[in-house]
């Protein structure tokens, strides 16, 4: 009977040396192996798709940002009070303009108005010193015209000398103002006027110009005398009076515009006249 063969197999020089042998892995230990690297693959993915995800979305930036909302609301709040604040300052200096431009005005208005009233006070001053010294001249002439009205004779003059004494006195008059109701000594009416003159003489007449159309013998105009009344209107209501002296003038106290006057009987024909001297 034959013996079996039993085959050889070469081996290594060094296979005999433990530790130099490569022990053989069996399929679970693979397998493990296997299912661990894929896990820290898909590990590894995941946090590189998160690295990604996080690099296109900087978290610095998302955290970051109500800070910087919050900051912008700040300066637009401070931005709008600077706004309201200028608008205020320029309203107040508008105001102030203002108020300069017509205290200005005002001061302006006012001397203006100063100067006017210092001309009209120089004016009635000198208006004034006018009128005293015309008021003085007329004294000196009334005190001349007396103390020679004895003297002067006039065409139908009574030799007493009364109807001088009246024309001397009326024309002492002239320049003088005419007021309604006037009755001297430097303001008269007509009537006021003639009652005077014929007062230095001894003659009381009536005060109105109706009641003197109607006082001592009625003349007619071709007729007329120095010293004779002249009347406008009906006697017993005329409207205005004055005296014949002479010339074919007369002597009234005219209107306001004229005051007191020698006039031309031929611009003025009388309508009467009456003769108390």
């Amino acid at each position: 009977m034959r013996e079996p063969l039993i085959p050889v197999v070469p081996m290594s020089h060094t296979a005999h040396i433990r530790s130099h042998r490569k022990p053989r892995r069996n399929a679970s230990t693979l397998a493990m192996r296997a299912g661990v690297a894929g896990g820290v693959l898909s590990t590894l993915a995941v946090a590189g798709a998160a690295g990604s995800a996080s690099a296109a979305e900087p978290v610095t930036q998302t955290l970051e940002l109500p800070t910087l909302t919050a900051d912008l609301a700040t300066q637009v709040a401070q931005s709008a009070d600077a706004t309201q604040q200028a608008a205020a300052n320029y309203e107040l200096q508008a105001e102030r303009d203002a108020a300069a431009a017509n205290a200005a005005k005002q001061a302006k208005a006012d001397l203006a108005d100063a100067k006017k009233k210092a001309e009209a006070k120089k004016k009635a001053e000198a208006a004034r010193k006018a009128a005293a010294e015309q008021a003085a001249s007329r004294s000196a002439a009334r005190t001349t015209l007396s103390a020679s009205a004895s003297t002067t004779s006039t065409v139908s003059a009574p030799a007493s000398g009364s109807v001088a004494t009246v024309i001397a006195f009326l024309k002492a008059q002239v320049g003088d103002a005419y007021v309604m109701g006037g009755t001297g000594p430097s303001a008269w009416d007509c009537s006021g006027l003639v009652q005077a003159a014929f007062k230095q003489v001894g003659v009381d007449l009536p005060r109105v110009s109706q009641d003197q159309s109607t006082s001592g013998t009625p003349v007619s105009l071709s007729n007329v005398q120095v010293g004779d009344i002249l009347y406008w209107g009906s006697a017993g209501s005329a409207y205005h009076v004055g005296v014949y002296i002479g010339n074919g003038q007369y002597l009234d106290a005219a209107n306001p515009s004229k005051g007191v006057v020698i006039q031309n009987l031929s611009g003025y024909p009388a309508t009467g006249a009456v003769r108390v001297l």
